[in-house]
């Protein structure tokens, strides 16, 4: 795909503005969703832990196909891949717009996810092929502004239609522009892929399905049936012994699925390591804010999702400054700036009381937004340009891997923790007020208010234990920083190899 690409005497940006079109319409879709969760569940008739499907599926089937996408770049056509993506994608649209029952909506958000998966890889792997190592940090800029504009959009959106329209409208908005980039990609795409002689390995499919998948739902389901469920556990041990074995097999595999060696090179397997940690402490922002925010606080959809837009459009503005101030200094410094403000802000988060007043939440969470947008995406392209060029696919599709699995696994201890330290603070609050009640006995509204006023208190208390927690998780990601290196791309091994024939063939000319 990369040969495609620069053999073209073409400019690779019409290619990437359609790629970048169908990235951000995915990625608007995930925002979106997550403020109509509460109406869905309403609608449908369904509880938090059925609901919460809507977004672990579409993880589990990211963290399932994402592995295989190597092999598909390596495979098929920027063309043929995006036009597949991009149907799956809108055919997962139109099915979730018309569902009147939670299944099918299920069905067509995990349809969706499917072309998701392939979107996010191929675009990334057309950028790294596309640029050389010194304009990379200024190009994923650009990408990353584009792409942040969507979660900037989507929640303050979201809360808007979700308010004056019903939930399906969300994906009926979604489906003619799916559709309109579905027909722009299927009549300009024009590249062309050299046959490539590789075969996918089923064993090695069902291997990463198993190993992933399982990884993925156990952590997913730990946080509403408890890490003591045999459902939890053994899908856990399942995806361990799956993903050990699928490991294994990809190291004896003269063209494996998904190559391990990446984590040869030392500024990949960091900058692997600092974006799992920093995704696991930066889900704490985005999952328990809006639980304080709606539950604790009342504060409608719209004023929940107009409260994350500064956070979110700072995020993107930045992208394309730090992407610049990458190429000049490096993503060490930028790193340990940005680490340094995410854990101090988390802390702050850590300190919530129920007077917090709304405009202290809109500027800690801007700050926080800030700090991140200084991390990931210098550290993610640092490692990459560690990897030699054939190594790309595999590199990207790792690191999208990577980062649905320790998605998952934050998720899941951070509310885990929040509700496991919910119930203890309940207890203890309710112990305390037994101890001061007076000899007469409460009327049943007294009780039903002080049940209320514990159940709130005990809450906010597991809430700032988890962003506790999520600040250990960050400072873990900050020391990390410290052994970053600038990159340069590392030698093929391979080429080694292969340049001693041409040597002898030019010889014998």
């Amino acid at each position: 795909m990369g040969n495609s690409i620069k053999k073209s005497k073409k400019s690779p940006y019409g290619i990437l503005t359609i790629l970048m079109i169908g990235a951000f319409i995915t990625f608007l879709n995930n925002t979106l969703l997550n403020i109509a969760l509460p109406s869905i569940m309403k609608d449908l008739d369904v509880g938090p832990s059925t609901v919460q499907w809507l977004t672990t599926g579409f993880m589990l089937v990211n963290g399932v196909l994402v592995p295989t996408t190597a092999f598909l770049i390596q495979k098929y056509s920027v063309r043929h891949l995006f036009i597949t993506a991009i149907g799956l994608f809108a055919l997962g649209t139109i099915l979730g717009g018309f569902a009147h029952a939670f299944p099918i909506l299920l069905a067509g958000r995990m349809i969706q996810a499917s072309g998701s998966a392939i979107m996010m890889p191929l675009l990334m792997n057309v950028m790294l092929v596309s640029f050389p190592v010194e304009k990379r940090g200024a190009a994923m800029g650009l990408f990353g502004l584009i792409m942040m504009a969507a979660p900037a959009i989507g929640p303050t959106l979201s809360g808007w239609i979700i308010e004056h329209y019903d939930w399906r409208m969300l994906f009926h908005l979604i489906t003619p522009i799916a559709i309109l980039v579905l027909l722009i990609g299927f009549f300009l795409l024009k590249d062309k892929k050299e046959k490539v002689n590789i075969h996918l390995d089923i064993l090695s499919v069902i291997l990463s399905s198993a190993g992933f998948g399982g990884l993925l739902y156990g952590f997913s389901s730990a946080g509403s049936k408890g890490w003591d469920s045999p459902q939890v556990y053994a899908t856990i041990i399942v995806g361990v012994i799956a993903l050990v074995w699928f490991i294994l097999r990809q190291f004896r595999m003269e063209r494996p699925m998904l190559n391990f060696g990446v984590y040869r090179y030392p500024m990949f397997a960091l900058s692997s390591a600092i974006t799992m940690v920093l995704n696991m402490a930066m889900f704490s922002g985005m999952l328990l804010l809006p639980i304080y925010v709606q539950t604790l606080r009342g504060i409608s959809p719209m004023d929940a999702g107009l409260m994350m837009l500064p956070g979110a459009l700072i995020m993107a503005l930045m992208s394309p400054i730090t992407g610049r101030l990458f190429d000049k200094i490096g993503g060490r410094i930028l790193a340990i700036i940005g680490l340094t403000i995410t854990t101090i802000t988390t802390y702050f988060f850590s300190k919530l009381s129920l007077d917090t007043s709304y405009t202290h939440l809109v500027i800690l969470n801007a700050v926080r937004m800030l700090g991140i947008s200084m991390v990931m995406m210098p550290v993610s392209t640092n490692g990459l340009n560690q990897l030699p060029a054939r190594f790309y696919p595999h590199g990207t599709a790792m690191n999208n891997t990577m980062n649905q699995v320790s998605g998952a696994i934050g998720t899941a201890l951070l509310v885990t923790l929040m509700s496991n330290r919910t119930e203890t603070h309940a207890k203890d609050l309710a112990a305390e007020a037994m101890k001061h009640a007076t000899g007469q006995a409460p009327t049943e509204a007294a009780i039903a208010a002080m049940k209320q006023e514990i159940t709130m208190k005990a809450m906010l208390e597991g809430i700032n234990d988890a962003f506790f927690a999520a600040t250990f998780i960050a400072a873990v990601a900050l020391i990390l920083t410290f052994f970053i290196k600038r990159s340069k791309q590392a030698e093929d091994p391979m080429e080694k190899k292969v340049e001693p024939n041409k040597i002898a063939k030019l010889a014998e000319n």
